[in-house]
């Protein structure tokens, strides 16, 4: 009976314990940090980028005009 018991207390440790040994973040988790940030820049470069063409257009004109 005792033998049982261990072996369950043993079974909860192992398989049941978060893991602690783990530092920093994995390859994974940087790659889908840079795909957000990539996502991001490109959505904002595509909602302004009509806007800030004007803003250079009108910019060049006065220079040259």
């Amino acid at each position: 009976m005792f033998t049982i018991i261990r072996t369950i207390e043993m079974l909860r440790v192992y398989v049941g314990a978060p893991r602690r040994d783990e530092k920093g973040a994995s390859a994974v988790e940087y790659g889908l940090l840079v795909a957000l940030i990539a996502a991001v820049i490109v959505l904002a470069v595509t909602a302004l980028g009509g806007t800030l063409n004007g803003i250079f257009e009108d910019t060049n004109d006065a220079i040259n005009g």
